[in-house]
């Protein structure tokens, strides 16, 4: 993709105090020309309705896309202020009644399940009708029409496409070539990266740190976290789940470890790294603590963290939130990336793509991100300096 800083067009938000100037800082610190700046005007909490989006978002981005063709824009970036989730459609009247009338036979099913102390046959019925109607009750009420704001705005010149479904990314290198029914052209999809943090000073030094950290290359060491030890090769999981996930932390930490360019620690025990366990940081990928993020590291400047767990990203600026992309922002990271809602295992980007083209060094941040993403129109965001190159490409022999 050979992403440059011509390629940009970075959005941010009028109502929200420090966006237009952040976004002003970092086009210059990333010689971003000073006419690829969108400022909207749109909520400035974290999440706005499917309404705002489609009226006070999406149309002020495509019409500048559509004005503007000669600046072949491939990367878009939303600067602290612009809002991170976007809501599901609201409800129709009819579709209201219908929730309701799920929700009182739910109740129902629920307090059959709730007077039944013994396993039987007929409680099991009863505990799958229930998960039934839950379905239902999700499906009429539109729950998995929710989805990141960076998401949506990734298929801008792809809509309208269905809201209800996972949207394939053709950048994936894990579809190999293969071809998707639902799958859009290249040439319709952007890439979308999120300059921001729980404050102002933290979204400066993602842009700073990535800057400086460039000059020298990263250096540290990094951090794989597996769940369980890496199957024999005959027993090696195909599809995606956490079968996959978990072996791809290992091959991730293959990758790393055979470019040389940092020492790699890697842990199958099941548990997280313990506090303090994890000395000059510069790598992180592991999982599985919801929603608790662990004070292992002792991060260097410029790291990279990625940890897999649902809604990790549900809130950048909730002071009292633990998660842990909004902690380790807080704690040194200059980049990371997880979902604002549940995604479900299978939407997150594969760590051995991931890792594999970072230490590389060929590809941006960005371009990392999109090439190991699965699907778009979901929950995933990616917070960091589309442009960041932790590492050099290495010369040939």
């Amino acid at each position: 993709m050979a992403l440059e800083p011509e390629n940009i067009l970075v959005i941010a938000n009028r109502n929200a105090d420090k966006s237009v100037g952040l976004a002003k800082y970092s086009m210059e610190k990333r010689s971003v020309p000073q006419d690829h700046l969108l400022a909207l005007w749109v909520t400035d909490r974290e999440t706005c309705t499917r309404e705002a989006y489609e009226r006070k978002v999406l149309p002020p981005v495509v019409r500048w896309l559509r004005e503007h063709p000669e600046k072949f824009i491939q990367c878009l970036v939303t600067v602290y202020g612009v809002p991170l989730k976007v809501l599901q459609p609201e409800m129709t009247a009819e579709e209201q009644a219908q929730y309701d009338a799920y929700e009182e036979e739910r109740k129902q099913i629920q307090e059959q399940v709730n007077r039944m102390e013994e396993e039987t046959e007929e409680k099991e019925q009863l505990e799958q009708a229930l998960r039934s109607v839950r379905e239902k009750m999700a499906r009429v009420s539109k729950r998995d029409q929710r989805a990141s704001l960076d998401s949506e705005l990734a298929l801008a010149l792809a809509a309208p496409y269905d809201l209800s479904g996972r949207i394939p990314n053709p950048y994936f290198l894990g579809y190999k070539g293969n071809s998707l029914s639902s799958m859009p052209a290249r040439e319709e999809i952007l890439l979308v990266s999120r300059l921001d943090g729980p404050s102002p000073e933290i979204v400066r030094r993602i842009v700073d740190d990535a800057v400086e950290v460039e000059k020298q290359g990263l250096h540290g060491n990094a951090y794989f976290d597996a769940r369980w030890p890496r199957p024999p090769e005959s027993n090696e999981p195909e599809k995606f789940g956490y079968g996959f996930f978990d072996l791809s932390i290992h091959r991730a930490a293959e990758r790393v470890r055979k470019s040389g360019r940092t020492p790699v620690q890697l842990d199958a025990e099941g548990s997280v790294f313990p506090e303090g366990s994890c000395p000059e940081a510069a790598l992180y990928c592991g999982w599985y603590s919801y929603g608790k993020y662990v004070d292992a590291f002792e991060w260097r400047p410029g790291p990279v963290g990625y940890h897999i767990a649902s809604s990790e990203c549900t809130t950048l600026r909730n002071r009292k939130s633990p998660g842990w992309c909004k902690r380790m922002l807080e704690e040194m990271v200059a980049a990371t990336l997880g979902p604002v809602w549940e995604p479900y295992v299978q939407a997150f980007p594969a760590p051995e793509i991931f890792f594999g083209l970072l230490v590389d060094g060929r590809w941006t941040l960005a371009e990392c991100y999109a090439l190991s993403l699965p699907f778009w129109s979901l929950q995933m965001v990616l917070v960091g300096d589309p442009l960041y190159r932790p590492f050099q490409p290495q010369s040939s022999p």
